[in-house]
């Protein structure tokens, strides 16, 4: 069943339609007061000489009613339903009123002179720090951005995220050239000696490992051995194998200036100079790397990248005594409290809101303005007579009553007048 007009009115409209009709009794109630008060004073002016003043007072409130009256009315529709020129100024002018306002707007109010001395009088640096310091104040910011992170990071698509990573990770990762970068990078370090502290560690692994494992070296070089060769003969050939390893380690952890040393620099800096520059190593390396990095694998990468940070993100949100949530919290207070104490920081933040603003309102302000212009315009012609009119049309009921009251006076004084100096 379709809804009345009256119920598709907010309770504020309501009321105010209610007010509306009162006024307007009221106006009409004077207009009647004064019509009776006529007709009694004309009626008995002849026997009562000084009724005829009450009369000229009557008459001239009627006048002034009637023409409030048709000046209010004609408003927002045809007086008495009759197409008078000049009349249901809002319904046919609804756009260009629309236009006129909200080029009022945009010049009178989004204006950047206006906005900048608007924003340069209030210190938003200091009055948002006072209320941020405040622990309770910063845990509800600090709630309501994680519910907005939270809600973000639900709405998005995993599969639209897991290939955006993938796009980026072969963009950045695959497609370029490993070789070049890397070699580049391994000169610097061996021309630096960086890598001497890698293989210290390494020599002392092997040294380590070597004294934890002798038995791996039994039957290591005496299984090749032909089998005549006496058993003694084997174990032999095992153990001097194994000493000397064990003596060749021992000499490179004593000996910075090892040969092996060396050979691993000259090896390295080889490496590094065919990373660069050599062709087969630069496309080994390649292959290598598309080897390790297919594309099915980058993108099961991807997806257990994303769901990781995912689930890692939205639990660490939701907890408000998760570490993430505590330091947000305990950011947002120490924000609070330079906010309020250092006034560098306030005229920092103040001059760069109020440039904002005033950059923003500059630039769209034409854009804000035409929002009121646009909505106006869509606006049914009655419809919109109707919210103008329960919006100012009880004040308007005032002037019907002022004018009933205006014109009887004014009646009243011409009539005096006439009759003091005409007789």
């Amino acid at each position: 069943m379709p809804r009345t007009p009256t119920e598709l009115l907010s309770p504020a409209d309501q009321e105010r339609r209610r007010s509306l009709r009162v006024m307007k009794g009221v106006a009409l109630g004077a207009l009647v007061v004064m019509a009776v008060v006529f007709i009694v004073a004309f009626v008995l002016q002849e026997n009562y000489p000084w009724l005829a003043y009450v009369r000229a007072a009557a008459e001239g409130g009627m006048v002034g009613a009637l023409a409030d009256w048709f000046a209010v009315t004609a408003l927002f529709r045809h007086p008495l339903g009759i197409p008078i020129p000049h009349t249901a100024i809002i319904p046919k002018r609804k756009d260009e009123i629309g236009r006129s306002l909200g080029e009022f707007i945009e010049t009178n109010f989004l204006a950047g002179e206006v906005v900048r001395a608007k924003l340069e009088s209030t210190a938003i640096a200091a009055t948002a720090g006072a209320w941020l310091r405040d622990p309770a104040h910063a845990e509800t910011v600090a709630t309501e951005a994680s519910a907005i992170a939270s809600g973000i990071l639900t709405a998005l698509s995993d599969d639209e995220v897991q290939d955006l990573i993938s796009d980026l990770a072969r963009e950045h990762l695959l497609s370029p050239e490993w070789g070049p970068t890397l070699g580049a990078s391994l000169g610097r370090v061996v021309e630096a000696g960086a890598h001497h502290g890698a293989v210290d560690l390494g020599v002392d692994s092997i040294s380590t490992w070597l004294r934890a494992n002798r038995e791996s070296f039994s039957g290591l070089v005496s299984r090749r051995l032909p089998s005549w060769v006496p058993s003694v003969a084997m174990r032999l050939v095992d153990d001097t194998v194994y000493n000397e390893a064990v003596k060749f380690a021992a000499a490179v952890q004593a000996d910075p200036e090892h040969p092996a040393r060396h050979a691993i620099d000259r090896y390295l800096t080889r490496l590094a100079e065919n990373l660069q520059h050599d062709p087969t190593t630069i496309g080994r390396l390649e292959e290598a790397k598309s080897a390790v990095f297919d594309s099915p694998r980058v993108r099961a990468l991807a997806a257990e990248a994303w769901n990781t940070a995912k689930a890692g993100l939205l639990r660490s949100l939701a907890d408000p005594e998760s570490s993430l949530r505590r330091r947000v919290g305990a950011a947002l207070v120490e924000i609070g409290d330079r906010l309020t104490t250092d006034t560098a920081l306030q005229q920092r933040v103040d001059t760069r809101v109020a440039d904002a603003a005033v950059f923003l309102v500059d630039r769209y302000r034409h854009d804000i303005a035409s929002i009121i212009t646009d909505t106006v315009e869509k606006w049914d012609p009655a419809e919109t007579t109707e919210k103008i009119e329960l919006m100012v049309g009880r004040d308007l009921q005032y002037i019907r009553l002022n004018g009933t009251i205006v014109g009887a006076l004014a009646g009243l004084a011409i009539f005096a007048i006439a009759h003091a100096f005409l007789g």
